[in-house]
């Protein structure tokens, strides 16, 4: 496992990035949002923005199970729950385009793209190719790594190992950019590099941390790039 380094150091030999999508690529984190408010609302389940935190990187059914709290639902039943707030979500995708893409995001992934590193995505949404798609984001990405590609979601490292795996590159030559605790914990239990975007109380054990992508370049944090 790669230990928390130096936060001005710059990687080295990399072959692969591996982002995380919904808070690092675009924000979606509204239309979940609002799914899960409809769907408690729905239920009877008292919900706010509060709540809504403790689910980012989390998947949806132990998402379900955080919004229910103590309310007691069946197997079958968490299955018709789960597909409603996907259904809500699916619906408020269809809003997005291409506007909807980071500040800074499309100019780091050209210059990751010309300098002939990989660029892969790890993200626990089973809507991942769908979002990819709306941000017309598909000519940069190289392998897609989703909520149905393992049975052990983060914090387990499955999701990185699998989109490393498919990027044929080795976690120690890989960078994982995570928005989330928990996608953060995943990447270093992998024996990935990692960056945090967002606050440091939040994502501050990765190696490097941005705020966010505005302004940020290939050289800030790789080695020899000029790019």
């Amino acid at each position: 496992m790669i230990t928390v380094a130096d936060k001005k150091m710059k990687f080295k030999n990399i072959k692969a990035i591996i982002f995380d999508l919904d808070g690092v690529l675009t924000n979606t984190s509204e239309y979940h949002y609002r799914a899960w408010q409809m769907l408690a609302d729905e239920l009877g389940i008292y919900f706010d923005r509060k709540i809504n935190e403790k689910l980012r990187g989390i998947p949806r059914k132990e998402s379900l199970e955080i919004m229910l709290g103590k309310m007691q639902v069946s197997e079958e039943e968490k299955l018709k729950l789960m597909e409603i707030k996907n259904n809500y979500y699916v619906k408020f995708l269809t809003q997005m385009t291409p506007a909807d893409v980071l500040p800074g995001v499309n100019d780091l992934l050209t210059e990751i793209r010309n300098a002939g590193v990989k660029i892969g995505i790890g993200s626990s949404s089973k809507n991942a190719h769908t979002v990819i798609k709306k941000l017309e984001l598909e000519n940069f990405i190289d392998s897609i790594s989703d909520g149905h590609s393992v049975n052990n979601h983060k914090p387990a490292p499955d999701l990185f190992l699998h989109c490393a795996a498919n990027l044929k590159t080795p976690p120690k030559n890989a960078v994982v950019v995570e928005d989330a605790e928990s996608g953060i914990e995943a990447a270093l239990i992998g024996g990935f590099w990692v960056i945090g975007l967002g606050p440091n109380d939040r994502v501050g054990k990765a190696h490097l941390v941005f705020p966010d992508f505005e302004n940020v370049h290939l050289k800030d944090f790789m080695e020899n790039q000029q790019i």
